[in-house]
């Protein structure tokens, strides 16, 4: 299985792909978590990700296509994949369609989670208080202005994909703002029509 989860930050995009992998026995392929790899590897194009990321702006998109690329080429990758963050933009989804092609892929699914923007920031305020609470380390742009930023650059930007999806009649949306139990039961029936 072949997925895209589309959402605004804190939408739920990782809690549900986590159960979605431990389901069907495939990675999710997170560009965040393959770019904040590269800035803890302090590689040339980590380090450059990290100042732009630690702004809440969005990176390169010959970047983060160029990971996706390598990432599904990979053995673990080889009975499907589900992508989260990815793409953002129109051109993203344009480029991950000329990729899936030239890869003889298809897409299975492309299922947004919608959400209350204004609830969102308290459900990041939450993530960041019990990230704390469990000891770990809070990520820099889980903060209220890197937050906003990074909404706005959501609907300028990524917004417009679920509308390129639904053009295609590939988008499915279900309600991100249900219990989590609840989202993950949509997303099966969405996955099963």
């Amino acid at each position: 299985m072949r997925l895209v989860l589309l959402g605004p930050p804190g939408a739920g995009k990782g809690t549900q792909s986590a159960r979605l992998v431990a389901k069907y026995a495939i990675p999710q392929l997170s560009t965040g978590d393959m770019l904040r790899a590269a800035v803890e590897a302090r590689t040339p194009i980590g380090l450059e990700a990290k100042e732009i990321m630690d702004r809440g702006a969005l990176v390169p998109d010959s970047v983060v296509v160029g990971i996706i690329g390598q990432r599904i080429k990979e053995k673990d990758a080889a009975n499907g994949f589900i992508l989260d963050g990815f793409p953002r933009t129109v051109a993203q989804a344009e480029a991950l369609d000329d990729l899936l092609v030239r890869e003889g892929l298809t897409l299975d699914a492309v299922i947004e989670l919608s959400v209350d923007e204004n609830a969102l920031l308290d459900r990041m305020k939450k993530r960041v208080d019990e990230t704390i609470a469990r000891g770990g380390d809070v990520r820099a742009d889980d903060n209220p202005e890197a937050f906003k930023t990074r909404l706005e650059a959501y609907r300028s930007q990524t917004a417009p994909v679920s509308h390129y999806y639904a053009g295609k009649g590939e988008l499915k949306q279900v309600d991100g703002m249900a219990p989590v139990d609840a989202v993950s039961a949509a997303i099966e029936q969405a996955l099963t029509h």
